[in-house]
């Protein structure tokens, strides 16, 4: 079977490790031919190329820029990645005919592209849904049902529903984001939609006590503390002002809070640092994934924050190392996402709302004195038997 995965994520490797990638490499081991297409921005003066591995090629599909530019250039790029998309398969794959077309949200701005190939080939298509925009934006008050917003939404929100139609089959990457989706988009048969979750290709990542005190000192993180760590973006989705507000609460706490990551909130919390120097907080650039991995495995508990006001159930992919470190989790969330609940129904963390940082303070002093030592066991045991990319692979690529 020949497979065409259409992202605008940046790799150069299907043996790097990721979400996307980790499948992409189940397809190989299972005898298919893998074919990406994944953009490379003109800021970084680097042409169109290809690169063959075994069984896979890459096509580095040079775009305009979208990030770390105007927004009449962001504008303009953004609306040329359809037709980019649609003449690089012309021109670099033209001659082989796919099988199984894979896609992810976001963006939904690659639809085009899809119904060529679906219509060129007759090929399968295959939604991964990772979020469920426009809708997203409208929670975040980024945009409105009605008014001027509105005839922005409107045209994704039909955007959205295209998307929906040409795609023969919808992964969701929980229970809750399938009933959502199911709700929301009556005219999609429910048979269509099932649950694919977020899965990798397991790794160990749990480290042994004199390994956990080298990486504390490489990093100054105290030994003598019970780390709470989050790690990955730092935007509006994970409601950072109300992470601020929860730092505040416990800044006399005996818990020690490492955040590392980037992203547009980034400033809040650095200046909530820089005005009331907490001692039990340190705030870290976004650091390699090898090494990344690696210090989650020195901390103690892995937390996860999304804003309150979401109506749409997402499930952060960042769960993962987590449970590859056998950490528990404490998810702080809105009360529509289920990623709470997996979470405590299979006995490896907690779970608090998003809007209440007293209630956060109250269950960090729970977890302060929490005993457990097979919690970490038990998220990694969640991890094997739900979220392992080759049981996944196995049990729902058959369904396409």
């Amino acid at each position: 079977m020949n497979v065409l995965f259409l992202t605008l994520l940046s790799f150069e490797s299907i043996q790097e490790r990721t979400i996307y990638t980790d499948l992409l490499r189940e397809f190989v081991y299972n005898g298919h031919d893998v074919y990406v297409i994944s953009p490379v921005e003109k800021r970084q003066n680097v042409k169109t190329h290809m690169i063959k591995e075994d069984h896979a090629s890459i096509l580095r599909l040079q775009i305009g820029n979208t990030q770390k530019t105007n927004i009449i250039e962001k504008g303009i790029s953004t609306v040329m990645i359809e037709p980019s998309f649609k003449n690089a398969i012309r021109k670099y794959y033209g001659d082989v005919r796919f099988d199984l077309v894979l896609y992810s949200t976001p963006p939904i701005t690659l639809v085009s592209a899809v119904e060529y190939v679906k219509k060129r080939d007759n090929a399968r298509t295959f939604l991964l849904l990772k979020d469920i925009f426009p809708q997203n934006a409208v929670d975040l008050g980024m945009m409105s049902t009605s008014g001027l917003k509105g005839i922005l939404y409107k045209h994704f929100r039909r955007k959205e529903k295209r998307l929906y139609a040409v795609s023969d089959n919808i992964g969701c990457m929980s229970q809750a984001n399938v009933d959502y989706v199911v709700k929301h988009n009556s005219e999609v048969d429910s048979s269509r939609i099932f649950e694919f979750p977020n899965c990798i290709d397991i790794v160990d990542k749990s480290v042994n006590d004199l390994t956990r005190i080298q990486i504390r000192n490489k990093y100054g993180i105290p030994n003598d503390k019970k780390v709470f760590v989050y790690g990955g973006n730092l935007g509006k989705p994970q409601g950072i002002e109300f992470l601020v507000d929860c730092l505040e609460k416990c800044k006399d706490s005996d818990a020690f809070f490492l955040i590392v990551g980037d992203g547009t909130e980034y400033s809040v919390l650095e200046q909530f640092i820089n005005q009331e120097k907490p001692v039990n907080v340190k705030l870290m650039r976004r650091l390699p994934k090898t090494d990344y991995d690696t210090m989650v495995g020195a901390c103690d508990v892995g937390m996860i924050f999304l804003d309150h006001r979401f109506t749409i159930p997402n499930f952060p992919s960042r769960l993962l190392s987590y449970m590859q470190a056998k950490l528990p989790v404490f998810a702080v969330t809105d009360s529509n996402t289920d990623i709470g609940k997996v979470i405590v129904d299979n006995g490896f963390g907690w779970w608090s709302e998003s809007n209440d940082s007293e209630h956060f303070k109250a269950i960090v002093e729970d977890i302060l004195h929490f005993d457990d030592q097979n919690i970490g066991q038990k998220a990694y045991e969640c991890l094997q038997s739900r979220y392992d990319v080759k049981k996944v692979f196995a049990e729902k690529i058959s369904l396409l």
